[in-house]
């Protein structure tokens, strides 16, 4: 069945009120939209993903280098931007489509296989929740009761034969705001099923503080420079005549995370992890360690959501190695680079540190509990 499974994020985020658009806030650990693109990779069973942006966010999608999706601007309203995602179709082999809102991260993939199975008998299937409130409907001064029954209230994903909606498509009516409602003026036959409780969708920027329940952790090491020893920062060796001494490859930048991940998510210390009195610890890299610990968390739902580094050190200067540094910490962490923060400090010539006899580390790591 060859299935395309189109994304839209080409709003303005008007009422998200935030100088980030909407699409590209961190939720759960994540750029919004990134949540529903792994979720149609992982699905294995779509021939394309088409992902709709506003024009004036390519700066925003460009930090997140998106691979194996087509990536297309949108129009001036949620119409006209699924027009042009059906439109760049017209010349594949395409069967059936699922429109999705980018603001509906939490979908879930048994969704898409309900969805999947009713493409074979139906055209246009929507997933709705039938309404617990008691619906009143105003109209002037007049205000009358509605059965709620009868009132559902519609979610994306939403599946179609692609030729059928892109034939009703093609007059890219203005006023619709989800692609069933076409189906709908054209009084075609529409499959309900039942939708999912959490596939709500973020609207105002309190819905992502709402569900973004954020915890803080604060990490702190320091290791003295030595003659013979290399120097580990961030997971990166550095080029420098002195090393740092410790147990294991005395990176004090990725230990100071992995205490600060730790204290965030209220799992003890390294020293707990990984004694410095057990062997197969002995010259161990430190890389090894903070990804056991990436995955102890990520199995007790914690996701990473911001890691922010100060490393203290007199010499070497750090700026030429950030890049690296960042890129290296977000891949063992599994997120983004734009997650991780680094800063180089010194002391002023103070200290032991300042007399370049030692290295220090702090951070603040912030985890979302993925529930």
């Amino acid at each position: 069945m060859n299935t395309c499974f189109i994304i839209l994020a080409g709003g303005e985020s008007k009422r998200f009120n935030s100088k980030t658009p909407k699409p590209y806030h961190i939720y759960k650990g994540k750029p919004l939209l990134l949540h529903s693109i792994d979720k149609a990779k992982g699905y294995k069973k779509f021939n394309k993903i088409i992902l709709v942006i506003n024009k004036k966010h390519k700066n925003f999608i460009e930090k997140l280098k998106i691979k194996d999706v087509n990536i297309i601007e949108g129009g001036r309203t949620r119409a006209e931007s699924a027009y042009n995602a059906l439109n760049s179709l017209k010349n594949f082999n395409i069967k059936n489509v699922m429109l999705h809102d980018a603001a509906r991260p939490n979908f879930s993939l048994k969704l898409l296989d309900r969805l999947n199975k009713e493409l074979k008998l139906n055209d246009c299937i929507i997933p709705a929740i039938q309404s617990t409130d008691s619906i009143k409907q105003k109209t002037l001064n007049i205000v009358s009761n509605l059965k709620r029954e009868n009132i559902y209230l519609i979610q994306t994903p939403q599946a179609f034969n692609y030729q059928k909606l892109y034939k009703l498509q093609n007059n890219k009516d203005l006023n619709i705001t989800d692609d069933a409602s076409l189906f709908i003026k054209a009084n075609k036959k529409i499959k309900i099923i039942k939708g999912e409780l959490n596939n709500n969708k973020i609207t105002i920027n309190s819905d992502i503080k709402i569900n973004n329940l954020i915890k803080y952790g604060l990490g702190f090491d320091v290791h003295r420079l030595v003659p013979n020893k290399k120097l580990y920062l961030g997971g990166i060796k550095i080029p420098f005549p002195l090393g740092t001494l410790g147990h294991s490859d005395g990176d004090p930048v990725l230990h100071a995370i992995t205490d600060a991940i730790l204290g965030a998510c209220n799992m003890g210390d390294i020293g707990e992890k990984f004694s410095d009195k057990d062997k197969k610890f002995k010259n161990v890299r430190s890389t090894i360690l903070l990804s056991k610990i990436i995955e102890e968390v990520a199995k007790k739902g914690y996701l990473i959501n911001n890691i922010d580094i100060n490393i203290i050190t007199q010499k070497p200067k750090i700026q030429k190695y950030k890049k690296q540094i960042i890129n290296c910490i977000a891949k063992i962490c599994k997120i983004l680079p734009l997650q991780v923060n680094v800063k180089g400090k010194t002391t002023e010539k103070l200290g032991v540190i300042g007399k370049e006899k030692a290295i220090a580390c702090e951070v603040i790591a912030s985890v979302i509990k993925n529930d």
